[in-house]
């Protein structure tokens, strides 16, 4: 079938060496979450500076509470890749370029009469139920608003993003996330310490910076849609209309997904109370902060890219009607996810004093705590990329819902029920925390393999009808 004069789908990942296709869709997406990762430590270091610890922790409280809110939104994109990938596989451009349009319709209906309106009249509450402390919700509350009404161009950049991604482009997305990360993070500098003409806004700035970034960037990548540069691409002869089945079928496959986020999320603020309640809290919760949140994220950023390389390669090939080149993406993705991560591991086990000590982590307490915690981690990184990856091949053949209920036993039942069991029984000691974080760990892998080595996703159908003439 013809693209309408855009960039032909790559049938490399459906006729080609499986090892390349997942390599080459895994390496670019992994650099892009570890580029990303750069904006957040300026933003803190910048606030920090010309604002103080108020302003960390209220960057810190109004992000939870926002990616709590927006992981649900952006879950429609997860139905968006289900569709472009099987569509891309059997190689149906016109099916990838109307399901792209109408996730935009989606999500920009979903910003408008959903998280603007009301993330702007509820932040307050939701500082409120956080406790955040009034210094803290003083400086929270507008980053927060900001962020909720600005978020759009974020939603566009992440729709886009996604989308290239199903449909085999992992480059384009790399290269527009570099360009996001540094305009993000030069507008964050002017407009959080007020360079040159503008005004010095704070921990707000913060939020403006993000705002004007994502919708300059949204603009570039939308216009890339009509550019016929793309292997996704919007043309004069589309059907502009809503369709309702394709995004009714948006919402069957993302709603789980956006489900397990925000019980993931939930899940990890109820731990770190668990962690707060220990007798050294402050102590055991910046050894979590550093080592958990900071270092563990380079197995669980690259894991993420493994996992969208999973999902594109599982769901593009099931779609092209060949099902057992998806279980050797998956079994590809999850063999190197454990080399990353065993390496990554070994560096836990053998300089963890020297990695804690680039965050500054010089008390012996939390270095203690921070060095034990990293040993549970270097293990705990094995059973978390084998799980993404298999997570990955469910997701993108269309069982949204499996990781959903995985999740929820492997991310909330069982860590918390096991720190809730040893808290009523013994008192709670670091060690049991770091312990329940592995059983989770163990417990998803075990379930994500179990799932997928099932094979229930082979028999999954889509339910869109063909395109409109």
């Amino acid at each position: 079938m013809p693209s309408a004069g855009g960039k032909p789908l790559d049938r490399s990942i459906v006729e080609g060496p499986i090892a390349r296709a997942v390599w080459m869709l895994a390496w670019p997406t992994a650099a892009q979450n570890l580029i990303g990762g750069l904006q957040g430590v300026v933003d803190h270091a910048l606030v920090g500076n010309f604002v103080g610890y108020a302003g960390n922790a209220a960057i810190g409280v109004a992000t939870q509470i926002f990616i709590v809110v927006i992981v649900f939104v952006m879950s429609v994109f997860t139905g968006m890749g289900v569709l472009v990938a099987r569509f891309a596989g059997a190689n149906d451009p016109e099916q990838v370029n109307r399901t792209v349009y109408q996730a935009f319709l989606a999500a920009l209906a979903l910003w408008g009469v959903v998280l603007a309106p009301l993330g702007w009249f509820l932040a307050p509450s939701l500082l409120h139920v956080v406790n955040a402390a009034p210094a803290v919700r003083a400086q929270a509350l507008p980053f927060l608003r900001i962020m909720f009404v600005g978020s759009i161009g974020m939603l566009l950049f992440f729709m886009v993003s996604g989308a290239l991604r199903a449909a085999g482009d992992a480059r384009t997305p790399l290269r527009l996330g570099v360009l996001l990360t540094a305009l993000n993070i030069a507008c964050n500098v002017a407009f959080i310490t007020g360079a040159g003409p503008l005004p010095r806004l704070g921990t707000a700035g913060a939020a403006v910076g993000t705002t004007v970034a994502g919708l300059t960037l949204s603009g570039v990548a939308v216009y890339l849609l009509f550019s016929g540069q793309l292997p996704v691409r919007w043309h004069r002869g589309m059907d502009w209309r809503p369709d309702w089945g394709v995004i009714r079928a948006l919402f069957r496959f993302g709603l789980p997904t956006g489900i397990q986020g925000i019980a993931m999320n939930v899940a990890g603020v109820l731990l770190l109370r668990f962690i707060g309640s220990l007798a050294q809290s402050a102590e055991a919760q910046a050894a979590y902060a550093v080592s958990y949140t900071e270092l563990f994220s380079f197995i669980t950023w690259t894991s993420v890219g493994l996992l969208g390389a999973a999902a594109t390669v599982a769901g593009q090939n099931l779609g092209a009607g060949r099902p057992e080149r998806s279980v050797h993406g998956v079994h590809v993705a999850a063999g190197l996810g454990l080399g990353l991560a065993a390496a990554i591991g070994l560096l836990f086990l053998t300089i963890p004093r020297a990695l804690l000590a680039l965050f500054g982590m010089t008390d012996p307490v939390v270095v203690g705590l921070g060095t034990q915690l990293l040993s549970f981690l270097s293990l705990s990184g094995l059973f978390v990329t084998v799980a993404l990856t298999c997570t990955g091949g469910l997701q993108g053949t269309g069982d949204t819902r499996s990781p959903l209920y995985i999740s929820i036993i492997s991310q909330f039942a069982v860590p918390l029920g096991f720190c809730t069991l040893l808290q009523a029984t013994r008192g709670l000691r670091p060690a049991d925390v770091w312990t329940a974080i592995l059983l989770g760990h163990m417990t998803r892998a075990a379930l994500s393999i179990l799932r997928f080595r099932q094979g229930r996703w082979r028999d999954i159908r889509l339910e869109v009808e063909p395109a409109r003439p």
